[in-house]
């Protein structure tokens, strides 16, 4: 089996100033080849559509790839798509058995928004196209029972039910009360929507004798500084094992959402009883009350109704053990009836074993700082070794297809000075920058500064020039034209002015973005055609005022994008304030 990872959801999580959590490395341990494909297209979040078309996030990149991977390997029985959206490349496997991993149902997604008065921030469709992304496969496979009969009412193909069998990672074990109730999970809409509106519930005439509310992970980012009576939040763990066994009984208040709910999987897997929403046990097989909640206001009730009585806690606890049993036992003969299906259109050859790619480490490059390595890893961003992530490599289709695919990327570290001030340049490289750089800033300014000097010469996403229009000792304003989204909403930013004359950079603070009636007349160049210039004037500022005088280029940076404004106007000696 090898594994393919289209970088598709990445773009969005740089987009909102968050590390993609990939980790090739254990990618490439656990298949026979690992592929990276980078996602060139811009993924459009919001359409003026009354949904987004089937296609409209699908690639020509990943078309592309899966038309070379057919010719490099035409002995492949079977491909599998995961989402309705990505299903077009499969007309690109002529000859192979296709799959549609659905894992969620997306027509009409858009509508559980509505209750929120919010706007869904990822991919919905209407009926009509998903029906047409599903006829494009021979098989197609649900997550949840529910979501397996609503795709057999739109296709005709074969609709095979495939949830996760989760693994056993500890006993089930009634508590003789109930003194701290739990929630994990990520940022995403529906989780943050459904335990916002659970906490402010919850927090609700609590007193201290009530049980305390503990929330754990991303979600709490999203949640930001949310302080409610009865209410922590924990922020990451290092231990999911810790954390389940320090919670009586975790809370799934889910109010939007499709698939299947994986927190109330895990926390079952943890032997840890479960109290939630109809929504948050689709798919489980719910049998009881505790598991039909009506929505947050019945959750809190269950849970308080519950909370010293160990009768009523030992029962739910063993509904929940009978539930897990039933739904791994299910889960296990779904995985066996796919099986034989593959199985099936396997041509009768003899077995070969597995060629599983070896693991190469991290192979160290010359440039010495920022230290440089070529390697697979990407998940941690603090290394004890290297320091602090800069930033990674990005390779065209065409770099990526010469080499193979391969998920190694070379990745820049800092955590120090560097030895000397003179400090290469990595070249006119793609990369991506990592959130040290607008969002966590952890390195000292000195550092990123000298870190700016070596990346002065990266390759843009948008480039424009600028003049100067005023300043004093401490800041100046240039005048230019920007891409419009930086003026219609406020974004975090980070930029660096590198002198001509030296490429020594000063961190800059960018106090002000106004909108201009006349354009400066300079040009714009873009390598994204979503981006549409508009005149505008930035107000910048820096500690280091006595070299705000010199010319040079502002790398203008956000979370997913670089700009390289040029000053063009500037004399030798000029005094920006004259």
């Amino acid at each position: 089996m090898d594994f393919a990872y289209f970088a598709h959801e990445d773009q969005i999580y740089r987009r909102f100033g968050q590390h993609p959590p990939t980790d090739f490395a254990t990618m490439k341990a656990a298949f026979q080849r690992t592929f990276l494909i980078e996602a060139e297209d811009t993924i459009p979040l919001k359409t003026r559509s009354p949904a987004f078309g089937i296609d409209e996030w699908a690639s020509g990149t990943l078309d592309r790839f899966v038309a070379w991977y057919a010719a490099e390997h035409p002995d492949t029985v079977a491909i599998l798509v995961n989402y309705v959206f990505l299903s077009r490349c499969l007309e690109q496997a002529p000859g192979m058995l296709k799959l549609i991993d659905t894992h969620d149902r997306f027509a009409d997604r858009q509508l559980q928004y509505r209750p929120f008065r919010a706007e869904p921030n990822f991919f919905y469709t209407d009926r009509r196209s998903e029906a047409l992304a599903l006829d494009r496969a021979d098989v197609v496979l649900a997550i949840q029972s529910e979501e397996a009969a609503y795709f057999a009412s739109l296709t005709n193909r074969p609709v095979l039910l495939l949830p996760p069998a989760f693994p056993v990672n500890a006993p089930f074990a009634a508590p003789s009360r109930i003194a701290r109730i739990g929630f994990v999970g990520h940022g995403n809409d529906p989780n943050l929507f459904s335990i916002s509106k659970f906490a402010h519930e919850w927090a609700a005439g609590w007193t201290s004798d009530r049980p305390q509310l503990r929330i754990a992970g991303e979600i709490c980012n999203a949640l930001g500084g949310l302080d409610l009576p009865g209410v922590q939040l924990l922020g990451y763990i290092d231990h999911l094992s810790d954390f389940y066994r320090e919670t009586d009984v975790i809370v799934a208040p889910m109010l939007m959402g499709s698939g299947l709910k994986m927190k109330v999987g895990e926390a079952l897997s943890y032997g840890v009883p479960v109290v939630g929403t109809e929504l948050a046990f689709e798919g489980f097989g719910a049998e009881v009350s505790a598991h039909r909640c009506a929505g947050v206001r019945e959750v809190k009730a269950t849970i308080l109704s519950l909370q010293a009585d160990a009768t009523g806690i030992a029962a739910l606890t063993e509904a929940c053990a009978t539930l897990f049993a039933r739904f791994n036992a299910t889960a296990h003969r779904s995985e066996a009836e796919l099986g034989d299906l593959i199985r099936a259109a396997v041509p009768s050859r003899p077995y070969a074993g597995s060629r599983r790619a070896v693991v190469s480490p991290p192979e160290r490059m010359i440039q010495t700082w920022p230290t440089c390595i070529r390697s697979a890893g990407c998940v941690v961003m603090d290394d004890p070794g290297l320091g602090r992530l800069l930033a990674t490599e990005r390779l065209g289709e065409e770099a990526a297809r010469a080499a193979r695919y391969a998920p190694e990327r070379r990745r820049w570290y800092a955590e120090s000075q560097p030895p000397s001030a003179t400090i290469s340049s990595v070249g006119a490289l793609h990369v991506a920058f990592s959130p040290e750089w607008i969002r966590e800033k952890r390195l000292p300014r000195e550092v990123r500064e000298s870190a700016a000097r070596a990346f002065r010469d990266v390759q843009p996403d948008w480039t424009t020039h600028a003049r100067r229009i005023g300043g004093n000792a401490s800041s100046f304003d240039l005048a230019l034209v920007l891409p419009s989204y930086l003026l219609t909403a406020s974004r975090a930013v980070a930029a660096f002015l590198i002198e001509a004359a030296t490429d020594r950079a000063h961190e800059l603070t960018v106090d002000g973005i106004a909108p201009l009636s006349l354009s400066p007349g300079y040009a714009f160049d873009a390598e994204r055609t979503d981006l549409t210039p508009v005149p505008a004037a930035v107000h910048f500022s820096s500690a280091a005022s006595n070299h705000l005088s010199a010319d040079g280029t502002v790398l203008f940076l956000t979370d997913d994008m670089i700009g390289r404004i040029v000053i063009v106007n500037a004399r030798d000696g000029e005094n920006i304030g004259s």
